[in-house]
């Protein structure tokens, strides 16, 4: 149990005690680059640190945490957890960016002082967590693979799925994959993730020859080598995974296998698409029904507010009125999902009409239009 900004870290969700763990494991490196005068390494991990973990993984995870309304515990201890990030950022990139950390520390404190004057900050090892660096790690490996799908198969990331199958490595990883599950989840927009035997009939697998790595040290055996692996069943690919070296009999000896030196690949299955990364694989199951497209068709629509919410300068916390005007198809999708659409953008009110004068936004079929209003906010003595 620790603090920090007067945050007690119960009040700190497990994203939150994650980033405060890349922090000081971060501040660890950074500090023995700079001891070692290897300033160009500093700035990477920094630079790393701030895109791939705080930006890309942190902040938008958080997002609703930070504009839902009450200042309540959690919405508190996101902010503070950011506002910490930030500040050590600062300091660190202090000796390679002398000018902008200083606007930034300045803008983050607001007091005055110089980040040149502050002390240089120190892990702490207290609050670094490898087991949960590894779990997050392990989430970012499987959403990746997930979006690569998704992006091969162009169903973007709005358009909700209904699972994603994982083949086993035991009981050590399916704990893992539970543990941080919502955020992978939230991160594809998938509704269920289950496990399945890496045998499973749907991992229709096969063996390819690594020519690239096999060629040079066996020349005139690669056509024999290749063979064998070719031929491969279920089996023998199975025993291959499992193993650090698999000997294999070839005309005029054994050849021993390392892991790199064969591909194995995975048959597509109709309505399936699967993809692996080392020794991690997903099966995405593509169909989508109409309850998920309705909801696809829901979440377009919020996008769409959104952006012109933004385009009319409102705040955050305002509360709208929706006109719209659109097909039946797309009313029935609608109406379905009111009560994620209207809590989503803040409406207090979504109305269907047969018209509406001047639309802010038209689809290219014309077969959406909507307008937004903002609704009055009244003081408590009104």
């Amino acid at each position: 149990n620790y603090s920090f900004k007067g945050v007690s870290s119960k009040n700190l969700t497990e994203i939150d005690l994650w980033i405060v763990s890349k922090l000081n494991t971060l501040s660890d490196e950074v500090n023995q680059a700079y001891e070692t005068y290897e300033p160009t390494k500093a700035g990477r991990l920094i630079q790393k640190f701030v895109i791939d973990d705080l930006s890309n993984w942190y902040v938008r995870l958080c997002r609703k945490r930070f504009w839902k309304g009450d200042l309540n515990p959690d919405k508190k201890a996101a902010y503070d957890t950011l506002y910490v990030c930030l500040r050590n950022v600062s300091l660190l990139i202090s000796p390679i960016a002398p000018f902008y950390s200083d606007l930034l520390f300045r803008d983050l404190t607001n007091d005055g002082a110089s980040v040149h004057l502050q002390s240089f900050p120190e892990a702490d090892s207290s609050l670094i967590d490898i087991d949960l660096e590894q779990k997050v790690e392990l989430s970012q490996r499987l959403s990746s693979l997930i979006l690569s799908i998704r992006k091969k198969k162009k169903i973007k990331v709005r358009q909700p799925l209904s699972r994603v199958l994982i083949p086993s490595e035991g009981a050590d990883f399916e704990k893992a994959i539970n543990e941080v599950k919502s955020l992978i989840l939230t991160e594809v927009n998938v509704k269920e993730v289950s496990f399945i035997e890496k045998n499973d009939p749907l991992l229709k697998k096969k063996a390819k020859a690594n020519f690239k790595l096999l060629g040079p040290r066996y020349g005139k055996q690669m056509k024999s080598i290749s063979s064998i692996i070719g031929d491969w069943k279920s089996d023998e690919i199975s025993a291959f995974e499992q193993s650090d070296h698999y000997e294999i009999a070839v005309e005029g000896g054994v050849v021993m296998l390392e892991k790199n030196d064969v591909d194995i690949l995975t048959d597509d299955v109709p309505g399936w698409e699967i993809a692996s990364d080392g020794n991690i694989t997903v099966a995405l199951d593509l169909v989508i029904t109409q309850e998920l497209k309705e909801e696809g068709l829901s979440r377009d629509l919020v996008n769409r507010i959104q952006n012109v919410r933004k385009e009319l300068d409102f705040e955050v916390m305002d509360n709208i009125e929706i006109k719209i005007v659109t097909n039946n198809d797309f009313k029935i999708a609608i109406n379905n999902n009111l009560n994620y659409i209207c809590s989503e953008t803040l409406a207090t009110k979504l109305v269907h009409v047969s018209n509406i004068d001047i639309p802010y936004f038209v689809g290219d079929d014309n077969t959406l239009q909507f307008s937004i209003k903002k609704i009055k906010q009244l003081s408590k003595n009104e």
